[in-house]
């Protein structure tokens, strides 16, 4: 007995050895905390004729540490006729129990996917019917083949979209833009526009760079878009979009049209226009005009009962110009200054002033 409790003290000496050896252990962490976050802002919408998931892919783990391997997306989708409350999501063996599996999504390569911004867009075109009510959830998961919680249920009535709206018309104004258009009448099936539409302007940079909304949709025919540069070429369309319940279906855009914003201000007139004669020559000086788009100045003159002629000019912020091509007389000057638009706006005359050389 004696010895038996002497093997059983050092056992435990042992076991007390190995575990200071070793150190304190975190404990384990479950397989589904190392899981990827749920996708947590899911949207859809009617686009012309598919309907497009929205979504921002998760970067992070259940338990809120960092995934650094690529995320895989997959779609359930599930259709009905869209009475009452759509088919639960219930996780089970890795699928939605009851949804259909229409596409995988890979965050490193998201095709057939598309990134926009931080998002990627997913457009689903397969056996759509309209009437009919579609639900999506996307399911998340890691190279280690871990799943994650799904998103939440994103429901989409699948309706036409309206047709493009058309005379659509862009009037360039002073960093500035306006825009005009007539009301969509038809819808994308053929339909006849029964409901109140509102409209989105949108804008690229390019003939062939992507169209983006300038706005929120408006319920007119005609948009100002405000805050341009000037002399830059930017290319509009519009379409026409439509609200169902909770759906927003987005018709097809028009074709484009381009404007290009132009400096239509002209500058301040000179100020205090001065003369002086001596023999062949007169002196002129005045007070520049206060604008810091000023790029010179022209000069004017006219015999004593003729009209006004364009006789020189001088380079801001000049205020001097000498005329040596003058004769005995009496003459009239006057000034004018021109802005650096690419279309340069010039201003009223200065005040004017009478000379006579002997």
């Amino acid at each position: 007995m004696i010895g038996r409790g002497r093997r059983l003290a050092a056992c435990l000496g042992l076991a007390a050895l190995a575990l200071t050896a070793c150190g304190k252990k975190s404990p384990p962490v479950a397989p589904e905390q190392r899981a990827p976050q749920p996708v947590a802002d899911l949207t859809g919408e009617v686009d012309e004729s598919a309907i497009v998931l929205s979504w921002t892919p998760p970067n992070r783990r259940v338990d809120n540490t960092r995934q650094l391997d690529a995320t895989l997306m997959r779609i359930f989708r599930v259709a009905d006729a869209g009475a009452g409350e759509p088919k639960s999501a219930m996780l089970t063996d890795g699928r939605i129990a009851g949804y259909e599996e229409i596409a995988a999504i890979r965050s490193g390569e998201p095709e057939p996917a598309v990134r926009r911004g931080p998002r990627l867009a997913y457009a689903d075109r397969k056996g759509l019917t309209y009437g009919r009510r579609y639900t999506y959830v996307v399911v998340t998961g890691d190279s280690q083949g871990r799943i994650g919680p799904p998103s939440r249920r994103v429901s989409v009535s699948y309706a036409a979209a309206p047709a493009e709206p058309e005379n659509v018309v862009a009037e360039p104004g002073e960093r500035a833009v306006r825009l005009k258009w007539s009301a969509a009448t038809r819808l994308l099936d053929g339909g006849a526009v029964t409901d109140a539409l509102k409209y989105e302007v949108l804008r690229a940079p390019s003939s062939d760079a992507d169209l983006a909304p300038v706005s929120p949709p408006v319920s007119d025919t005609a948009l100002t878009d405000s805050g341009l540069e000037n002399d830059r070429d930017y290319y509009y369309a519009v379409r026409a979009v439509r609200t169902l319940g909770a759906t927003t279906l987005y018709g097809r855009p028009s074709a484009r049209v381009v404007a290009t914003p132009r400096d239509v201000t002209p500058p301040s007139p000179p100020a205090n226009l001065v003369g002086i004669a001596s023999e062949g020559i007169v002196r002129l000086s005045w007070s520049p005009s206060p604008e810091t788009d000023v790029a010179g100045y022209i000069v004017y003159r006219a015999p004593e009962a003729g009209g006004f002629e364009r006789i020189g000019a001088t380079t801001a912020p000049s205020t001097t110009y000498v005329d040596r091509s003058v004769t005995r007389g009496t003459y009239r000057y006057a000034v004018t200054a021109q802005d650096n638009a690419a279309r340069p706006n010039e201003s009223r005359r200065s005040n004017e002033v009478r000379v006579s050389l002997p």
